[in-house]
């Protein structure tokens, strides 16, 4: 019998995940230990390495020793592994898989309408929802730690995020289906959320929203190309931006044929709607360059494409990004995706209450590399979490549970989820608990990670 045809009601299915508590107690979740055979941080984060572009390495984890807070950014294997050992409710969900409070953010719609939501889903995969919640709530912890916050605040940031997803959980656990799928959070309302905050608060929040309101695809053209001889084309910055013609020997120039770069378009093409198939068909591919950004991808293979229309000025940027294995995928029962950039593109349609229209998926027919594709930059704009205060960083965390809730709630059962967590303090208590040791235990983590450094095991690069 299925799940529907058991528990065909609301009601039922809230006091489904109320008995689950007996199976999996709610002050369960509080336990942080390291098991005895708790693999190695560092090791672990170099497997992940493994095929990525070794020159850029170096980058990668000196921006991961600025502070625990971007270590922690930067491990989202370490912490699923650890996670795999916590207890589970068996309750799932499609997972972000890497939802630290800078993994939100601001962007446009397809009728350039600002909203907030998760912005990140290289790690979507579906999994128990705790997981997510655990991630967010240590991530709080570790950025309060980051911004001088006392020990008390910092446990009630852990707290209130769970608050803010139980409350967001119950509202859409009433609501009809198609409200949840409908529900987003617009610019406006986090505005007025910052302003009620604190002064400061809202001083960043309209800096945020200023800045994406800035970012057009014009400006990120004027940012990122230049005109030579009446032709745009991608400047070279390395090695944060390197064209791919300098990349490439002339050996290898030789072997990619304009059939392979064709082939590759079309196979992106064919994973767009007949309707974006017909809006890309009016440009052509004119520049190709290696971008590096973030924190945990760097390494991995991550491409901007300049498109020019036919028009004076009419050009493009999309970018395309390396997607491999989810770091939860060891971790959970297996699911047959059919490919790595496929699994981000369904996570983001998932998850996001709106999606980029230029978002889809090809696989490089030279090298068997899966990429998924985006527009770049496009009136996006995220938080500087390091500028908030104690009100201001609450508010922030309080509009992220809520997108993260929303989530869950397109995904997973919300009334089984709300009827797991009650109206009481049990799970914020619990979770606030792994998160303060959680937090504990990344500040071990990073230790590690600069003794390796210092050791010379691990090569880095500062301040790129």
């Amino acid at each position: 019998m299925s799940f529907n045809e058991r528990m065909s009601t609301r009601s039922e299915r809230r006091e489904w995940g109320k008995g689950l508590r007996k199976e999996v107690p709610r002050s369960s979740h509080g336990s942080w230990v390291p098991s005895p055979d708790r693999p190695d941080p560092v090791s672990l984060l170099q497997e992940q390495d493994r095929g990525r572009l070794e020159h850029l390495l170096p980058i990668k984890y000196g921006r991961m020793l600025e502070s625990p807070f971007t270590f922690l950014r930067g491990s989202a294997a370490v912490m699923a592994a650890d996670l795999a050992s916590t207890p589970v409710t068996g309750l799932q969900v499609e997972l972000c898989g890497d939802a630290h409070l800078l993994n939100f953010g601001v962007f446009a719609t397809p009728e350039r309408n600002l909203v907030f939501d998760v912005n990140d889903f290289d790690e979507a995969y579906p999994g128990p929802w705790e997981w997510d919640l655990k991630r967010l709530a240590a991530s709080a912890v570790v950025a309060g730690r980051d911004n001088g916050f006392s020990d008390k605040v910092n446990r009630k940031l852990a707290e209130d995020v769970t608050v803010f997803y139980r409350d967001a959980m119950v509202r859409l656990a009433r609501a009809s289906a198609l409200d949840v799928w409908y529900f987003h959070v617009e610019v406006d309302r986090v505005l007025e959320a910052f302003e009620r905050s604190s002064g400061k608060a809202g001083k960043s929040a309209r800096k945020m929203v200023k800045k994406a309101r800035r970012r057009t695809h014009e400006q990120t053209l004027e940012k990122l190309t230049e005109l030579v001889n009446g032709r745009r084309r991608i400047l070279s910055d390395p090695p944060l931006l390197v064209r791919l013609s300098e990349l490439l020997t002339e050996e290898q120039k030789a072997q990619i044929t304009e059939k392979d770069v064709e082939n590759m378009w079309n196979d992106y093409l064919a994973s767009l709607p007949e309707e974006r198939r017909l809006l890309l068909s009016r440009f052509r591919i004119s520049g190709v360059a290696l971008r590096v950004g973030g924190v945990g991808s760097v390494g991995t293979r991550c491409f901007i494409v300049l498109l020019e229309g036919g028009a004076e000025g009419d050009a493009l940027i999309l970018q395309l990004k390396e997607a491999g294995p989810s770091v939860l995928e060891p971790h959970l029962p297996k699911r047959d995706y059919g490919r790595h950039a496929e699994r981000v593109v369904v996570g983001q349609r998932l998850m996001q209450a709106a999606s980029d229209i230029f978002l889809g998926w090809h696989e490089s027919p030279l090298t068997g590399i899966q990429y998924y594709w985006r527009q770049l930059k496009d009136m996006k704009g995220s938080m500087d979490v390091a500028d908030l205060d104690e009100e201001g960083l609450e508010t922030y965390l309080k509009v992220c549970s809520v997108c993260l809730a929303r989530a869950h709630a397109r995904t997973g059962d919300a009334s089984a989820i709300s009827g797991y967590i009650g109206k009481g303090k049990a799970l914020p208590r619990a979770i606030a608990d792994f998160a303060v040791a959680y937090a504990d235990q990344n500040e071990r983590d990073y230790k590690m990670l600069v003794e390796a450094v210092e050791s010379g095991n691990i090569t880095v690069e500062k301040g790129i």
